[in-house]
């Protein structure tokens, strides 16, 4: 599974006590410019210090038969993410986790004194209410969902932006995520394109384990 990862994609990256750090999970297969546009928009909507990019070993979710290996996601996420407040990691596959609440728990162990935020699209949003413990998970850290093409109306129609309502402020507060309590959220529009790691693996009809430029937010 890790295969030849580089030990320090391995470790949980270094972050000084009390820094806003967002984590942005997803396969990244393959990784591509929206992914960065996404991460560049919520660092400054929500002002935060750092973001990590985890590059999950497998989504439970979805098949993995034209999941290129880790080693090689990772390699192409550290093509593409040339920027100063972003870090790669694959440390999921250290702890051999397969599921986010799993992964924040040993977060919030191991790094206590960060400020965490999860980050994630609005397709996610739409059935996020399958993922294990969800509840779990919008209660242990703030939220930051990110609009994308055919999914704006997750806001109105997902069962988990239904039963969270009550918990979501307006973006233009969402600077003030990283120190409030959870469960708490928001929903964050900016300039949208259709293309996903999906996609793009199709155009590609192989596994796209390269970077690719111009797409959407796809934690996929």
């Amino acid at each position: 599974m890790i295969g030849s990862l580089p030990a320090p994609y391995l470790r949980i990256p270094k972050a000084g006590d009390g820094l806003s750090v967002g984590l942005f999970g997803g396969s990244f297969n393959p990784p591509h410019d929206g992914h960065l546009h996404v991460s560049e928009l919520v660092l400054a909507r929500a002002r935060l210090d750092r973001i990590w990019w985890i590059v999950t070993p497998g989504n439970p979710l979805k098949e993995h038969g034209n999941l290129a290996p880790l080693a090689e996601r990772v390699a192409a996420c550290r093509r593409i993410a040339r920027h100063p407040r972003i870090d790669i990691t694959a440390f999921e596959a250290r702890f051999d986790t397969r599921y986010t609440a799993d992964t924040l728990a040993i977060l919030k162990r191991l790094r206590p004194r960060l400020r965490f935020v999860w980050i994630m699209g609005a397709d996610n949003l739409g059935n996020f209410h399958h993922w294990q413990n969800w509840r779990a998970i919008a209660d242990t850290l703030p939220m930051v969902v990110v609009d994308r093409p055919g999914a704006t109306f997750t806001l109105t129609s997902a069962p988990a932006a239904i039963a969270l309502s009550r918990f979501r402020i307006d973006e233009g507060d969402a600077a003030l995520l990283p120190s409030m309590k959870p469960p708490v959220w928001t929903f964050v529009h900016g300039p949208r394109s259709a293309l996903s790691s999906t996609r793009i693996r199709a155009s590609k009809g192989n596994r796209g384990t390269g970077p690719a430029s111009s797409g959407a937010l796809g934690q996929g």
